[in-house]
């Protein structure tokens, strides 16, 4: 397998950056795959001096492992990385050489003092986004700590590994032998799942802010700009920064960015954000809200923090159909993103549950790697852009079921069917298949705040003209308010009208 030209320009700039020897063992058989990475291996050797290949005998065939001269890493590539893991090769080679990780130092720390040994392994697939940032987590883990190993597994590669162990989502996470974890983790993530977090005493001692931004968003990442551009004490507590940015794939219509991705736009906002004095406090869920003579927020852990105004962007998540089954079946079948998870299920028949945009993209992306897609909506016709339709329309593998309500998503151990109610005529009907994927929309992120302010039926905090609430020096922006549009360019913008708002909020009072 010849990499193209772009792709080895890319790598060669990278190798340049090699500060030592890179030691790589591999294990290859007669395969495709084994002689596809053995190709990918050589031109590595060729494209660096400080790159040499070697056989060897790993648990797996074909995959190799990532080393210094004088010690192993235990950094395992079972397959090839490349389509979205590529850039996880890329960093394990300078890792390993000795570069320095770009991580903050209190994360180097936490991972150094992990004591005992944790043997991570790691199934994704190569167009799944969200696999990415899992595999560089461990792996730098595995740099940093002897006592940590990472073995990513391309689920492609190892079908069988795949369906012994019923793996039906990626990433999906080992330790040990025992499922540890699935979905997109940073390195603090997986660090807080080990125990490795912070309590309520770590907050004890913060002077109130000016501005306290609850969620990492695009609207809580504009506002923390636009408020500490002002110069005022600002503040950012969050669960994740990027919020649900970071499940988002391709992005076309963000204005003068033609096109980019998620995650990458996710840690462009963290980036911009750490520009300015901004305190930052992640893997930090809100609980309750409350107007005193300052605004308290208080925290899972315990902790309070206080605040001169506080402005709430905590997003909205993925909508449930509420059905049984559902909750049964998650990474067993039911997914809720058909760019990470949909290659599990090649060859397969699937349902996508939705007939808005995200329901007939997902149909689309599908068709072309599942055996056969039904879709299934809950209206009399579909929601989606007419050129969505025309497409979804012209391909063979598809049925649309208009007008219809799911009743339940069956299985034992796994998925394997469907059930749905015709609304026009009452009549149950039953699909037999192996995957559901939910895409219905999104909910919003403001059940902690109760009766606290008002909202409107759907959860949407109720906002005005500047982003104001109904508690004075509380703002809103975002999926999380009554905002009819929820894009990420009108997030943006709302966050900057609800910063202002606050800033003016703070000079009248």
């Amino acid at each position: 397998m010849a990499l193209d030209a772009d792709i080895k320009a890319q790598l060669n700039q990278y190798l340049q950056l090699l500060e030592g020897e890179v030691r790589i063992k591999a294990s290859a058989g007669t395969d495709d795959v084994s002689h596809e990475m053995m190709s990918l291996l050589n031109e590595l050797a060729e494209m660096s001096g400080r790159i040499t290949v070697e056989p060897a005998v790993l648990e797996r065939t074909p995959s190799f492992s990532v080393n210094r001269p004088d010690a192993e890493t235990g950094i395992v590539f079972a397959g090839i990385p490349l389509g979205h893991e590529f850039t996880s090769l890329v960093l394990a080679l300078l890792q390993v050489s000795g570069r320095a990780p770009k991580a903050e130092q209190s994360v180097i720390d936490s991972i150094k003092a992990l004591k005992g040994d944790y043997r991570f392994e790691t199934y994704i697939s190569l167009s799944c986004h969200n696999c990415p940032d899992v595999v560089q987590a461990l792996n730098l883990m595995s740099v940093l700590n002897p006592g940590v190993s990472h073995t990513m597994i391309d689920g492609a590669a190892f079908k069988n590994e795949v369906e012994s162990k019923n793996v039906m989502a990626v990433p999906s996470v080992y330790l040990n032998g025992e499922f540890f974890a699935s979905g997109r983790m940073t390195v603090e993530e997986i660090l807080a799942k080990l125990g490795s977090t912070a309590d309520a005493s770590d907050f004890s001692d913060k002077e109130p802010f000016d501005v306290l931004v609850v969620g990492g968003g695009p609207a809580g990442a504009s506002a923390a700009i636009y408020a500490a551009r002002k110069g005022i004490r600002t503040g950012v507590v969050a669960e994740r920064f990027g919020g649900q940015v970071n499940d988002t794939v391709g992005i076309e219509n963000f204005i003068s960015v033609k096109y980019t991705e998620g995650p990458k736009l996710a840690a462009s906002l963290e980036e911009h954000v750490k520009e300015y004095e901004v305190d930052i406090m992640k893997l930090q869920r809100a609980v309750r809200l409350e107007k005193k003579d300052l605004i308290e927020v208080e925290l899972e852990n315990g902790a309070v923090l206080k605040s001169k105004t506080v402005i709430l962007s905590t997003g909205a998540r993925w909508r449930n159909v509420g059905v049984p089954g559902e909750e049964q079946f998650k990474n067993k079948g039911v997914a809720y993103c058909p760019h990470c998870d949909g290659p599990l299920f090649a060859g397969k028949h699937v349902a996508v549950i939705g007939g808005g945009n995200s329901g007939i993209e997902a149909a689309i992306d599908l068709a072309g790697i599942v055996k056969h897609v039904t879709v299934l909506e809950f209206l009399p016709e579909l929601k989606a852009d007419s050129v969505l339709q025309e497409r979804l329309y012209s391909l063979p593998n598809v049925t649309v079921l208009k007008n219809v309500q799911t009743k339940e998503i069956t299985g034992t151990d796994k998925v394997d069917g469907i059930t749905y109610v015709e609304r026009d005529t009452g009549a149950e009907q039953h699909i037999n298949l192996e995957g559901v994927f939910v895409q219905i929309g999104l909910v919003p992120n403001t059940d902690w705040l109760a009766d606290s302010l008002d909202r409107t039926r759907f959860g949407e905090i109720i906002v005005d003209n500047h982003g104001a609430t109904s508690i004075p020096g509380v703002f809103a922006a975002g999926d999380c308010t009554n905002s009819p549009y929820k894009q990420i360019i009108i997030s943006m913008g709302s966050g900057a009208t609800a910063a202002l708002g606050a800033f003016d909020y703070l000079i009248r009072n």
